[in-house]
């Protein structure tokens, strides 16, 4: 079957030397980039797409639209010896997955009329990672152990050397764990973010939530369960002041980095990623060094759902506390003892006999 030709106007007529490819292949890159942009994805992604693809072209070394399959496998199997986290691998996989998509779709009959090539779809079923958690799963300790980390830590807060940056980590661990934040969920609340007004417990108001596809940030209303609005109370009350003066100011960071006040806009500045993770891992070290290198934040997130699963909330309730976009994500999320399903399989098996012995009887 012919490939009819569909030419932008900006295209070139003919590619006649190496800088006709090289400005051909730019062009294309520029135009999937625009698109992205046409259809809201946010601009962190497009900047890492963007990253992607011509790390995938400076691995290719010759024009993109003369990859094939086999260049994916070489270039996926690279970066997995680099010891690239697997999330990473994945989202480079997709993303290149779906720049070829735009060209097929798109310049499919340019590229064949210019060059002579027919662009294939370098990402298939083959090599294309099924998950981002095709690696360790992360199975958080049990509630003995998170319990005894959190009451050694909180017991310790009032004769820590620098008080205010302890208890800011104790704060934000305590909501991984409680409610289940991310990370740049927790970094981004505001003042104004914390609603003791919405609900019996108070509402968590998560403006950053992750967005499917990298559209950009998702919000939820967090109820601020779990002994979370008890937390909250007392961060507000006992301690946020004494960060700066900016705590009467609704624009304010909840949890501030322990730093002077920003010159131009008068609040404190937020602390980094790493800030809050160097805290969770000296706790950790210092009161469950057997989990030292093990319990992130993330594996707090999973502590949460699994808990609050155990406690009998069920899991459309826990996929909305998350913000997962689909149940079958929340399941991955969900670690129970074995006794657990030992438990429901005796509770079903005397609901049957129970209805059994009913219709004996009528």
């Amino acid at each position: 079957m012919a490939l009819a030709v569909v030419r932008s106007l900006d295209a070139p007529r003919r590619l006649g030397s190496a800088e006709d490819e090289a400005d051909y292949e730019q062009e294309l890159v520029d135009q999937y980039l625009l698109a992205s942009v046409g259809a809201g994805i946010c601009d962190s992604t497009i900047s890492n797409d963007r990253c992607t693809l011509f790390e995938f072209v400076r691995f290719l070394s010759r024009p993109v639209w003369t990859a094939k399959p086999a260049d994916a496998d070489r270039f996926l199997a690279a970066q997995r010896k680099s010891g690239r986290a697997y999330l990473t691998v994945q989202k480079k996989a997709y993303g290149i997955g779906e720049f070829f998509d735009f060209l097929i779709a798109r310049h499919q009959g340019d590229i064949h009329a210019l060059t002579g090539y027919v662009v294939e779809q370098v990402i298939d079923e083959f090599n294309r990672p099924a998950s981002a958690d095709y690696g360790a799963a992360r199975v958080p300790p049990g509630e003995d152990d998170v319990e005894a980390l959190f009451s050694q830590w909180r017991a310790w807060l009032p004769s820590a050397r620098k008080f205010l940056p302890a208890a800011r980590d104790y704060m934000a661990a305590s909501l991984w764990r409680r409610i289940g934040l991310r990370m740049n969920e927790t970094r981004m609340l505001d003042i104004r973010d914390w609603r003791r007004d919405l609900g019996e417990y108070g509402s968590v108001h998560v403006r950053f939530g992750k967005g499917s596809r990298g559209r950009g940030a998702k919000t939820r209303l967090v109820p601020a369960i779990n002994s979370v609005g008890v937390l909250l109370d007392w961060w507000m009350v006992d301690v946020r002041h004494q960060f700066g003066d900016d705590f009467e100011l609704l624009d304010a960071p909840l949890l501030p980095a322990e730093r002077s006040l920003d010159q131009v806009t008068g609040l404190c500045p937020r602390p980094g990623d790493q800030t809050l993770r160097n805290g969770l891992n000296a706790a950790v070290a210092r009161w469950l060094p057997q989990w030292s290198g093990r319990l992130t934040p993330h594996v707090l997130r999973h502590y949460c759902a699994s808990s609050l699963y155990a406690k009998g909330m069920d899991l459309k309730a826990i996929q909305e506390l998350l913000g997962h976009s689909w149940l079958s994500t929340t399941t991955r999320y969900i670690h129970v003892p074995a006794h657990h399903v030992e438990q429901a399989w005796i509770q079903a098996n005397a609901r049957t006999e129970k209805r059994l012995l009913l219709r004996g009887t009528s």
